[in-house]
């Protein structure tokens, strides 16, 4: 795939507009790309010393493992997304990270992210501006879990999904393939796998949206953002390009 066309670079054109020698750096930093097999750690829990990755293809999930042994998903990533970049810096990794569905990553040392931002300031702006807005949906993630009810919860949930992806032109207000399990969506929203099945079928009977067969389908765009109070300037589409 050609770096104009990567979904990273359709990540941070949003945010500015990517000079040849940005774009000849971004290819640089995806020249170490591996392919990794699902259900197996990309990265692990407590892991030290290991390399952030540029997710190009598939889809993973970051999560944390409590002291009794259940799992809370913190977020899941898609193509476009960097992978382990706070625990790079940080040293030490505060969550595990694994693919749900065979990806493609490129490795990223930190000395070579280090370079890539002392020649390319901007680059290196746009690539904290995607950090920051991950960490914006950490936070609207929380705020779900905490006051919204199951059925605003997943409305909420499938609509943000659906706006990140169409950033990297994978989804659209029409809806998005979609590989992640009940079990996925129990373990991020804080519900059982029964409660998500309920959830689910309310909605598809309501005429909301369909999830079926990895497909989500949105029957009613407005009628979804209304159940689920859904404003997306957390998720920062709509600023002007830095110039």
């Amino acid at each position: 795939m050609a770096i104009e066309t990567s979904p990273l670079t359709r990540k941070l054109s949003a945010f500015v507009q990517l000079s040849a020698p940005e774009l000849g750096v971004l290819e640089r930093l995806h020249e170490r790309r591996k392919s990794f097999s699902p259900g197996r750690d990309l990265v692990h829990q407590g892991q030290s010393e290991q390399a952030a990755y540029i997710l190009a293809a598939g889809w993973v999930v970051s999560y944390k493992i409590q002291p009794d042994g259940s799992r809370q998903i913190v977020d899941f990533q898609i193509p476009g997304d960097f992978l382990g970049l706070r625990s790079v810096l940080l040293h030490t990794s505060d969550h595990g990270i694994e693919p749900i569905v065979e990806i493609e990553a490129a490795e990223v040392m930190v000395g070579d992210l280090l370079q890539a931002f002392a020649e390319t300031p901007r680059l290196a702006t746009a690539i904290m501006w995607a950090v920051s807005r991950d960490e914006a949906m950490v936070v609207e993630h929380l705020v779900g879990l905490g006051r919204r009810d199951a059925d605003a919860r997943m409305a909420h949930f499938l609509l943000e999904l659906g706006v990140r992806l169409s950033l990297v032109g994978m989804g659209s207000r029409e809806g998005y393939a979609c590989p992640l399990t009940q079990y996925h969506l129990a373990d991020a929203l804080g519900l059982s796998a029964i409660h998500v099945n309920r959830v689910l079928r309310k909605l598809r009977e309501g005429g909301l949206v369909t999830f079926r067969d990895g497909v989500v389908v949105f029957d009613d765009y407005e009628g979804l953002v209304d159940l689920a109070n859904f404003d997306p300037a957390y998720l920062d589409h709509a600023r002007p390009l830095l110039p």
